[in-house]
């Protein structure tokens, strides 16, 4: 143990040690070549990545965006027992206005006449009976068309099933047409109007451009390469750009996205930010599992006969909806960001001489000898020619 040292001493070392920074310049090509090219990839991503690309120097905002549709176009379909109907935005726009999203039908199964009374059930095997004594009356399951009243009747010359009270004649939804009976609704057109805010920037702006006059919204087609400003969409187009065919989805129904992406840069002109529009299925398509495809639902139209009782028509409406999905972020040069990339991209920095100290302390021949003179420990009691530990 060294003279005037104590038991205490590692402790008291602790407490009573200052560490000053020594620089000591290393020649070495290996250490100084990965000491320059550690400093080149920070610069080079602060600068690559961090502005150029995400644009650190901006401050961002998100998009508000408000979407009203307008269709148009008429179609002619054979409906059976009904023969020709022409179809025009009242009769396949169901329902009239909807939030950033409107239908479009496409096909349709008619059950005519329905009126309040008692039928025999549709067949499946928790209907099928042979006596009264196979139903009970007052049941009722969420998948059956009315409630049992207990009786078991002719459905069929060789099927009996539970009678039922029900809206009757029941539907019968296993024919659906092919092809699809409004299959010329892929002639139809939608106006597209949105607009949209940036409330951080007082910015906001809506996709009918400054330079679109009424004149030209009344003959023109949204087309990628010649017109890509016009807001009015055919609805083929639109499924086509998704590489979906409108005939084959006309059938079954499905749901169509219609993106509009708002990214802007606002350091730039205010023209050049205008919307993108792409287009995607958003529904699960599944050729191996092809189990309850498309997008239906039912609805009726009711009357009253010449007995004042209720009549009713019902509708199992297969086709289209288009969900119209708005986003977007802009952003502006603020120096807030702007500081704070360059406070991150100086902490990168201090690490370039840690790694090369690493380096030059783990894996050099040297390392002992670097060692030795990058570390130096002085006592307070040592004069500038007294002892130095380390370096004996």
């Amino acid at each position: 143990m060294a003279p005037g040292k104590g038991c205490c001493s590692p402790l008291s070392d602790c407490f009573f040690e200052y560490e000053s920074a020594k620089v000591i310049v290393i020649r070495s090509k290996c250490v100084g070549l990965i000491n320059r090219l550690i400093q080149a990839s920070i610069v080079g991503y602060v600068i690559g990545y961090v502005c150029v690309i995400q644009q650190g120097y901006q401050e961002t905002d998100s998009v508000i965006s408000s979407v009203t549709t307008k269709v148009k176009g008429t179609a002619l379909a054979k409906i059976p027992n009904l023969g020709e109907q022409v179809f025009d935005v009242a009769d396949y726009i169901i329902p009239p206005q909807g939030e950033n999203s409107f239908f479009v039908l496409t096909n349709l199964i008619v059950t005519q006449n329905q009126t309040q009374s008692t039928c025999p059930e549709l067949p499946n095997p928790s209907t099928i009976c042979t006596s009264d004594s196979d139903c009970t009356a007052g049941f009722k399951d969420v998948r059956s068309n009315g409630i049992q009243t207990g009786k078991c009747m002719n459905y069929s010359d060789t099927v009996k099933t539970c009678e039922v009270r029900a809206w009757c004649d029941l539907e019968i939804d296993t024919y659906l047409p092919k092809p699809a009976l409004l299959r010329d609704a892929e002639e139809f057109t939608v106006l597209i109007k949105n607009s949209i805010r940036y409330p951080k920037f007082s910015f906001q702006k809506r996709n009918i451009l400054p330079h679109i006059n009424s004149s030209y919204l009344k003959q023109c087609t949204f087309n990628r390469q010649t017109d890509p400003d016009c807001p009015i969409f055919r609805l083929k187009d639109i499924v086509a750009e998704a590489k979906e065919d409108f005939q084959d989805m006309a059938v079954y129904g499905g749901v169509m996205g219609i993106l509009i992406d708002w990214t802007c840069d606002l350091d730039m002109s205010e023209h050049k930010c205008i919307p993108k529009y792409s287009f995607r299925r958003l529904d699960n398509k599944n050729p191996q599992n092809n189990v309850a495809p498309g997008y239906n639902f039912r609805f009726a139209k009711y009357y009253k006969d010449c007995d004042d009782s209720d009549i009713r028509t019902l509708f199992k409406a297969y086709g289209i909806r288009f969900d119209v999905i708005v986003f977007g972020k802009a952003g502006k040069f603020n120096m807030v960001p702007t500081l704070v990339n360059i406070g991150a991209a100086l902490s990168f920095l201090s690490l370039v001489n840690a790694v090369s100290d690493w380096v030059a302390l783990t894996f050099l021949p040297k390392r002992k000898y670097y060692s030795k003179h990058k570390y130096t420990y002085l006592d307070e009691d040592d004069d500038m020619e007294g002892t130095v530990y380390g370096t004996q």
